[in-house]
């Protein structure tokens, strides 16, 4: 993957990442307009997050941004914090692409991980603003904070399983308890996110690549620290 994908635009509403959504293709025209209505409630959510700081957003404003009516909102999202979910849902399919790569075999554990890394931050990568206002989220709601830890979990066992398909193969050293491993590796990511945040400089992809790095140099068999 090209890792120039990082950081792209601060034009949060342009199309993202929908190939990790339920593909509209094959959905009845009911199906696909609210796929995509509940898609642009989110792309202007995030907007708003990223201008005014996620506290500072109302439903009334992501409503009045997508110009939809206010019930319409709530046709698909619980509250202002569920709209982070779509988010969650995008992060938890790079992770099961990445996973079912590991699976099948076709790459090293190494270039699977490598490239997960790179992936998970194209979203919240998209500029410094949209970083903090989405950590901010966590430490502000409650809500949002169980809605991440649940799906960071989930993330959590994914990551363990590759982990342990990396440790089959003689690539990751098999002293280390996998589950311990899948939590360094969204310390590493998470860590790093939020000192790009507080800086911009430089480009998300240079960190994400050295955080990645020393990541794997800290689980891999003494030998492999450069194998691709």
């Amino acid at each position: 993957m090209n890792s120039s994908h990082i950081y792209r635009s601060t034009n949060l509403v342009e199309p993202l990442a929908s190939e990790n959504l339920p593909h509209l293709q094959g959905m009845g025209r009911r199906q696909r307009r609210a796929a995509e209505t509940r898609l642009r409630l989110f792309r202007c959510a995030l907007q708003l997050f990223a201008e005014r700081g996620f506290p500072n957003v109302t439903v009334e404003d992501i409503t009045e941004a997508a110009d939809v009516g206010k019930g319409t909102f709530f046709n698909y999202f619980a509250s202002k914090d569920h709209v982070l979910g779509v988010m969650a849902e995008i992060q938890l399919g790079k992770v099961r692409e990445a996973l079912t790569l590991a699976k099948s075999g076709k790459q090293t554990i190494h270039s699977v991980l490598r490239r997960l890394f790179l992936r998970v931050a194209e979203e919240p990568g998209r500029s410094p603003d949209l970083a903090r206002a989405l950590i901010s989220s966590f430490l502000a709601s409650e809500g949002v904070r169980g809605l991440i830890e649940r799906n960071m979990s989930e993330g959590r066992k994914m990551v363990a399983q590759i982990v342990a398909a990396g440790q089959k193969r003689e690539e990751i050293d098999s002293r280390l308890k996998k589950e311990k491993a899948a939590i360094q590796f969204q310390q590493a990511f998470l860590g790093t996110l939020l000192v790009w945040s507080l800086h911009g400089q430089p480009a998300l992809d240079t960190w994400i690549e050295e955080s990645f790095q020393h990541f794997w140099r800290a689980i891999a068999i003494s030998g492999q620290e450069q194998k691709r």
